[in-house]
């Protein structure tokens, strides 16, 4: 296999496995979850930037993406008590 076609093969499975963990991530009810996916997703992302050779786009990816938005996410979920609320609504 030519060295272009495996760079194909692996940025097609790494955005085929970002795409779905941020498909799944507006589908989840349990936000905890759904926020993993996102950052899981996220970290899919970045790994396809340094595939292609973009480190700088990767690592910022990685830290904001992946990182700063999950965890403020997580402490606004916390400080709004979001997980009653989806219970309640689910019930």
């Amino acid at each position: 296999m030519p060295p272009e076609l495996s760079v194909w093969v692996v940025q097609a499975t790494l955005l085929t496995l970002a795409f779905g963990l941020l498909a799944l991530a507006l589908h989840l009810r349990d936000l905890v979850r759904a926020i993993a996916s996102f950052a899981a997703g996220s970290a899919f992302v970045a790994a396809s930037f340094f595939v292609l050779s973009a480190p700088f786009a990767g690592v910022l990816e990685l830290t904001v993406g992946a990182g700063l938005i999950a965890v403020l996410f997580l402490v606004a979920i916390t400080l709004v008590g979001g997980q009653e609320r989806v219970e309640e609504a689910g019930a």
